[in-house]
């Protein structure tokens, strides 16, 4: 990422590829579904972009990740990401973006918003999902406490990913972005 003085927006996303839920069934992913949505979001919003990866990636396997999610949950952890963190100082908005794990963001996302200045930016969480919607993800960046202005969601089922110009369109509108 190399922002500039000019730069206003940030899309800050994490997304694992791999074996994936996909309507009721598993699929193997080159791309996840939230890198998709990410794309698709910086095709449309003049923004940088950084990628949030995991310092201990998670695997690919999807029975695997699950349990290491549950894990890190119960334990409110805070996993390690790789490489340096975005200085936001140039930053108005911050469309923040990840999966849905267990009816939240994944933990990795909470290291994300504790270790940045979110402090008076607009945040706009977007998430792709397999069940769940947005899930508890309003009150997850909330309870982080970030000085951020949360903003509405934008809550995209996995498997319909490709399909959501409409939707995107809509939320990105709302948001003033679009």
């Amino acid at each position: 990422m190399n922002p500039s003085s000019r730069s206003r927006v940030l899309l800050a996303y994490f997304s694992r590829p791999g074996e994936n839920y996909w309507y009721g069934d598993r699929r193997t992913l080159e791309i996840g579904n939230t890198e998709v949505l990410a794309g698709m979001i910086s095709d449309r919003v003049d923004c940088d972009v950084y990628r949030i990866e995991a310092a201990d990636p998670y695997s690919d396997a999807y029975d695997l990740t699950v349990a290491r999610n549950s894990e890190e949950q119960d334990a409110d952890a805070r996993p390690a990401i790789a490489g340096a963190l975005p200085d936001l100082t140039g930053y108005d908005t911050v469309l923040l973006g990840s999966p849905i794990w267990n009816v939240q963001p994944p933990m990795i996302m909470a290291t994300f918003v504790e270790a940045v200045d979110l402090a008076g930016k607009d945040v706009h969480p977007f998430v792709t999902y397999a069940v769940s919607g947005l899930g508890s993800t309003a009150r997850f960046y909330r309870d982080l406490a970030t000085g951020a202005r949360l903003r509405d969601g934008l809550a995209v089922q996995g498997e319909e990913v490709a399909d959501v110009a409409t939707d995107l369109g809509q939320w990105l509108s709302a948001a003033g972005l679009a």
